[in-house]
């Protein structure tokens, strides 16, 4: 049966730092099947787990985001492009790549810039240019040339950089793209710093960008950057502590302990098990999965290996039975019902239906691959290096 669900179907990657400001996308969405949803009834293995992955792909390349969604996201698919090269599996990126690739003129040159953040499973029905989705595309097209040492996408991959380039206001900020009526999305700290790893080298666009975020996202009482709410509930995301230090380099370790103020637990709808993880912001009345596991990863980038295994052990109690096909399993993005960034509501089936994002970081830090990691060293002279100067955490 199909239903008309206006949902926040933004994975925390795709701009939580002002999801809340943003209208939800109209998207039609399948119910899932049984009213129950039920927690593995096999042991969750990464096999499995990546067995899951590959059959939410496509004959077109494209991964959906949930499953019955008909949702499919560029963050997304750049996470399961990665998550694909961590398996070594480079047919697969291929096919997510030549999707984009494919639509060079079509999409990207006839919107001036910058592919759809949002389609249907077909490919079609594109709407909204959110710049760190594009960013997150750079990323992984930056990894599929290290790894296989070709140019294959060195198109694709020189005009999303031109199109990030050519976002940058006086101020070092990236404006963060177009909204699907016309209006301009405001510059948000998550995607300038994904776009700042995204753009190879270090050279006056990263520049003004350090510039900037010193000026205008920076709390140095709490050694971190913030948002651009004026709310100071708000001020505060948990993905700017993890990929803050995953980005930038010699970024203080003990800033990851600083997100313990998002730090909760809940119980989680599915299993019925109490799960100890992380929240979206300070509200915390969920355990944001995806987020997790992305402290998982800055834990681990970090050698802090007591936090990374306690973190992906916790989150290895919510696997959640495909309903797609049988013996296979994904993470939901949450544990429970509740709010994204903000007090906006969760889609009602966050937390009982398993999902790329969440799914994709832990395949990620299971393989250890750092989506971040080949353009983390970038040199960054020291005077520039604001997260260094009278640290107070």
């Amino acid at each position: 049966m199909l239903w008309i669900l206006s949902l926040t179907l933004i994975s925390c990657m795709e701009e939580v730092t002002t999801v809340y400001e943003q209208p939800a996308p109209e998207i039609e969405v399948i119910d899932l099947p049984g009213d129950n949803p039920s927690p593995t009834t096999t042991q969750a293995t990464p096999e499995k787990v990546y067995e899951w992955m590959m059959n939410m792909q496509a004959s077109n390349g494209l991964v959906e985001s949930v499953e019955y969604s008909n949702f499919v996201s560029l963050y997304d698919n750049a996470l399961a492009a990665l998550a694909f090269m961590a398996e070594g599996d480079l047919d697969r990126a291929e096919r997510i790549f030549d999707f984009f690739d494919n639509r060079l003129d079509s999409e990207f040159r006839a919107n001036n810039g910058g592919f759809f953040q949002y389609r249907d499973r077909s490919g079609e029905n594109g709407s909204r240019i959110w710049m760190g989705d594009n960013a997150w595309l750079l990323v992984a097209l930056n990894h599929y040339h290290e790894i296989t040492q070709t140019d294959r996408y060195s198109i694709m991959a020189g005009e999303l950089e031109q199109y990030l380039r050519a976002l940058q206001e006086e101020n070092g900020g990236l404006k963060g793209g177009i909204n699907e009526d016309g209006s301009e999305i405001p510059m948000v700290t998550e995607g300038i710093i994904t776009a700042f790893n995204a753009v190879r080298g270090f050279d006056s666009f990263h520049e003004a960008i350090l510039l900037f975020l010193r000026e205008e996202r920076w709390d140095p009482a709490a050694g971190v950057l913030t948002t651009d709410s004026q709310n100071p509930a708000y001020q505060h995301a948990l993905d700017l502590y993890s990929l803050g230090y995953l980005i930038l380099e010699d970024y203080p370790e003990v800033a990851l302990h600083g997100a313990e103020r998002f730090y909760n637990t809940q119980t989680a709808t599915v299993h019925k098990k109490v799960i100890s993880g992380y929240c979206f912001d300070e509200d915390r009345d969920v355990v944001w999965l995806e987020g997790t596991a992305q402290m998982a990863m800055a834990y681990q980038t970090a050698g802090q290996s007591e936090h990374t295994l306690d973190i992906l052990l916790n989150i290895e109690e919510t696997f959640i039975d495909s309903t797609v096909k049988t013996g296979v399993m994904g993470l939901p993005y949450t544990t429970n019902q509740g709010t994204n960034f903000g007090a906006v509501p969760l889609w009602s089936h966050a937390h009982t239906a398993p999902a790329i994002s969440s799914t994709a970081w832990y395949l990620m830090v299971k393989k250890e691959l750092d989506p971040f990691r080949m353009e983390k060293a970038k040199n960054i002279p020291q005077t520039l290096k604001f997260w260094q100067e009278g640290q107070a955490f």
